[in-house]
């Protein structure tokens, strides 16, 4: 039950009646025996910067940020964190003393998932290939590039949109078209897709494992269908893989603990109400 005194938090997008997130954060809410309140809020394009701008004075402790309002966010906040200033986008915002702080957690959730479900994996394993080059591949290179991955192949079918991530990250990353897979997959130990190829209602992602080296971790961002073409591919031949709900999972933790004060756990039951209501 909610008193006067509970903690409230949300997320913001347009739209937003999709999003898990109220769900996800209802379930740790319940778990936790919180007196707090995780609501969605849509924001619509041109009242982002207004909105954001509210939530000290409307008593809210933060909000997840999600489409389209990352890159806004970044620029109203009164504070980044150094990884949110690294990508240029924020997908968490934190009231703190009536300042507005802002972060990015995608890096952190795709690394947790990748270690809750395959504890072997390590960055210096070898070469990581990265499908995509969007606000999902800069976390994703951004983490892989901090926990250690000798190099990233970033495909994209426009090369010079992969370009312009490798060079705001700097580091060990080469760029080539999607078209280059087989070629930038013959002796990587990791690959990623950031894309929504493969996603409900998206084209299908083509793509040819045959050079893959059979130990290669393989993971998909998309989770809607959980388990994609390409994770269907990759399992067949014997690939290890992680699909991409823990992601979501794992990102929403850093905000959940900021608001309410615990640091939730990733479990099977999450994963279960998430999924299935």
């Amino acid at each position: 039950m909610l008193s006067g005194a509970a903690r409230v938090a949300g997320v913001i997008g347009w739209p937003v009646a999709h999003s898990r997130s109220p769900r996800l954060h209802g379930h740790w809410l319940r778990t936790y025996g919180v007196d707090g309140a995780y609501v969605p809020l849509a924001v619509a394009p041109g009242t982002a910067e207004r909105a954001i701008r509210a939530l000290p004075a409307l008593g809210f402790a933060g909000a997840n940020v999600t489409v389209p309002h990352k890159e806004i966010a970044a620029r109203v906040c009164d504070e980044l964190t150094d990884q949110a200033r690294r990508i240029g986008a924020v997908n968490t915002l934190i009231v703190d003393h009536g300042r507005l702080v802002g972060d990015t957690t995608d890096g952190f959730g795709f690394l947790e998932n990748l270690r809750q479900h395959r504890p072997d994996w390590r960055a210096a394993a070898g070469p990581a290939v990265v499908l995509g080059a969007g606000g999902s591949a800069r976390a994703v290179c951004a983490a892989l590039l901090d926990a250690g991955v000798p190099e990233i192949r970033l495909l994209n079918r426009t090369v010079n949109k992969a370009e312009a991530v490798a060079d705001a990250l700097g580091g060990p990353i080469r760029c080539a078209p999607l078209s280059e897979s087989g070629r930038a997959m013959m002796d990587a130990a990791l690959l990623v897709n950031t894309t929504v190829l493969g996603m409900q209602g998206q084209p299908p992602l083509d793509l040819n494992l045959d050079s893959l080296p059979a130990g290669a971790e393989v993971t998909d961002l998309v989770y809607a269908p959980l388990e994609t073409s390409l994770l269907a591919a990759a399992r067949e031949r014997g690939n290890p893989v992680v699909d991409g709900l823990g992601m979501l999972l794992h990102q929403a933790r850093p905000g959940f603990k900021a608001w309410f004060g615990v640091d939730p756990e990733v479990t099977d039951a999450l994963r279960r109400v998430v999924l299935d209501g």
